[in-house]
């Protein structure tokens, strides 16, 4: 089965949904919030955050590495102020550099996210 690029794997919501629940934690809102905001059950909230803050510096380094690849004079981006920080701001420079190498515009980048990292964000044993 193909998975669309809006999606992640084993998620029930849109990349869109999850990588805004991501943003705002790294804002400093909690989860019972962002759940409110989003109008997400907030143990689902809860469960994409501890996810993706297991493996916030793996995520980091795995995007620094497609940064690097894809930009013609990559800038990695300096120290944030944590993990969490630290991998989105990394993230959304490797979507920066995808967008400009490929010339694809209007597509939201946690569709980017999503296709850079295989629909794998989320999911178990990724990255390796």
């Amino acid at each position: 089965m193909l998975l669309p690029v809006q999606w992640l794997l084993r998620q029930a919501d849109a990349v869109v949904v999850i990588g805004a629940a991501l943003t705002a934690r790294a804002a400093g809102a909690g989860f019972r919030r962002i759940a409110g905001w989003l109008g997400r059950p907030p143990e689902t909230v809860r469960g994409w955050l501890r996810r993706f803050a297991a493996r916030a510096e793996a995520v980091r380094q795995l995007f620094t590495v497609l940064l690097r690849a894809m930009a013609v004079d990559p800038v990695i981006p300096a120290p944030a102020g944590g993990a969490w920080a630290d991998a989105l701001a990394v993230i959304d420079a490797a979507v920066t550099a995808a967008v400009t190498r490929f010339g694809v515009f209007g597509v939201p980048s946690w569709v980017w996210v999503s296709a850079m990292s295989g629909g794998r964000l989320l999911a178990p044993g990724w990255p390796a």
